[in-house]
């Protein structure tokens, strides 16, 4: 059976459990803080992503795959890079509404691809370089707001395209982890890897709540039941991404998880009976013309 196309459901059920976290996420800032909200994806969903290895290797009775040569800086990269970009995108969006830097992170698609391309020397063909274009830009345009990309200053622009390009930078990473292990089945390189980044991200983090923010640390603490489903959903849905890096090009995993915002959309619309304006039908059209022509052109 041909697994290569495995990359495609991965993708979407990392999508849903993405944003399921995140709306757990929102709810968590209100009572423990932004930092303490974001920490909780990295120290609560290590522990789920541990155990997610442990019952791989239980059930096919694989051993652990061997980093072999890049794995390390990759991985780190990868980690790093995540946590900036988180960082990033938070500051941006305490000087520009939402939407605005959300149409400014969605040049990540795009920003992916180069880095696909420059590091990891990915394969993508001209179609698929024009279909993650139409996508991403189906996304500026439903997220723009008339006035609202020109006002407010270059600062928060440029935050908001600096952390699209560094979650490109580790998606990016992240894929050059895992096919870095000298063997292992793709779900074992995938799982193992995640383990890694998030080890290395939980020890980033809490070394910076220690010194900077213990406030924050201490509230995920009490308020440890919603943290750990939120941590669950995050280990879930990366535990998806990575599965779909170790299958296909960063790029066309994080373009095909533009659907995402299709589907806020029309269910957004639907909870709240708000009309849909042309601009928005015309920025979906793009995003599933753009969908649509990268799952084409990966058939």
């Amino acid at each position: 059976m041909d697994l290569s196309l495995l990359w495609i459901p991965a993708t979407l059920a990392a999508a849903a459990a993405q944003t399921a976290r995140n709306a757990l996420q929102r709810d968590l800032t209100q009572r423990i803080g932004t930092i303490g909200a974001t920490q909780v994806r990295f120290l609560y969903g290590l522990p789920f992503a541990i155990l997610f290895l442990a019952i791989l290797v239980a059930a096919t009775g694989e051993a652990l795959p061997r980093p072999g040569e890049g794995f390390w800086p990759f991985v780190v990269a990868g980690a790093v890079a995540q946590i900036g970009a988180t960082a990033l995108m938070l500051a941006a969006m305490r000087e520009r509404a939402f939407s605005v830097v959300v149409a400014y992170m969605k040049t990540e698609p795009v920003q992916t691809a180069v880095f696909a391309i420059a590091v990891l020397g990915d394969p993508l063909t001209a179609a698929s370089m024009v279909a993650i274009a139409v996508a991403t830009a189906g996304v500026i345009v439903v997220s723009h707001k008339p006035g609202s990309l020109t006002g407010g200053g270059l600062r928060p622009v440029l935050m908001g395209i600096g952390a699209g390009a560094l979650f490109g930078l580790s998606a990016t990473a992240f894929r050059g982890a895992i096919l870095a292990f000298e063997d292992g089945s793709f779900p074992m390189r995938a799982t193992a890897a995640l383990v890694v980044a998030l080890a290395v991200q939980t020890a980033i983090l809490l070394v910076y709540l220690t010194l900077f923010d213990r406030r924050a640390l201490t509230a995920s603490f009490r308020e440890w039941r919603a943290s750990a489903g939120a941590g669950f959903l995050g280990a879930l849905a990366s535990q998806f991404w990575f599965i779909g890096f170790a299958l296909t090009s960063a790029a066309n995993v994080r373009t095909l998880a533009l659907v995402e915002v299709v589907m806020a959309q029309v269910v957004s619309r639907r909870l709240f009976a708000q009309s849909v304006s042309g601009k928005e039908i015309l920025g979906m059209a793009l995003i599933v013309a753009g969908v649509g022509g990268l799952l084409w052109s990966a058939a």
